[in-house]
C-alpha cells in the first residue's frame, strides 16, 4: 500500500517493544524479504494456530510492507494469544521508527494502543481476586 524506502540515515535495525497482559515482545526489524523468527524459531513453528499468525502479521498487511522487512522477535511471559498481540504491538511500533507516515494506518486499526487489561491480584484471606469463602451463619 505505502511505498516505503529505508532512509540511509536510519539505523539498519529498528526496534519496538510490545506488551499485552504479562507478555513482553522485543521486535527488531531489518531490511529483508519477509522472514519472521520468534525466539529463534520460524513463525509457523512458534505460532502453530493460523489465527495467531494472522494477528502477528496484521501490521505488515495493513501497511503493505510484508516483503520488505525481516523480523527477529524475542517474546516472553503470558500465553500464546497474549504473546501474539504483544508481537503485533511491537511490530507496529518498530514500523513507526522506520516511517512515521504509517501512523494513521496503524492507529485506525488500533495496533498502537497498549491493551491495559491485566489480571486482578488475589486478595489475602480469600481464595481469589473476587471469590469469597462461603459464609456460615452458624
Amino acid at each position: 500500500m505505502a511505498d516505503i524506502k529505508i532512509p540511509e540515515n536510519k539505523a539498519p535495525q529498528n526496534l519496538g517493544t510490545g506488551r499485552r497482559k504479562t507478555a513482553v515482545a522485543r521486535v527488531r526489524l531489518m531490511a529483508g524479504t519477509g522472514k519472521i523468527a520468534v525466539n529463534g524459531r520460524a513463525l509457523e513453528a512458534y505460532f502453530p494456530v493460523e489465527a495467531l499468525r494472522a494477528t502477528v502479521t496484521q501490521p505488515f498487511v495493513v501497511t503493505g510492507t510484508g516483503d520488505k522487512f525481516d523480523a527477529q522477535i524475542t517474546v516472553s511471559g503470558g500465553g500464546p494469544a497474549g504473546q501474539a498481540v504483544a508481537v503485533r504491538h511491537g511490530i507496529s511500533r518498530a514500523l513507526l521508527t522506520i516511517d512515521a507516515n504509517l501512523r494513521p494506518l496503524l492507529k485506525v486499526e488500533g495496533f498502537l494502543t497498549r491493551d491495559p487489561r491485566m489480571r486482578e491480584r488475589k486478595k489475602y484471606g480469600q481464595p481469589g481476586a473476587r471469590k469469597r469463602f462461603q459464609y456460615s451463619k452458624r
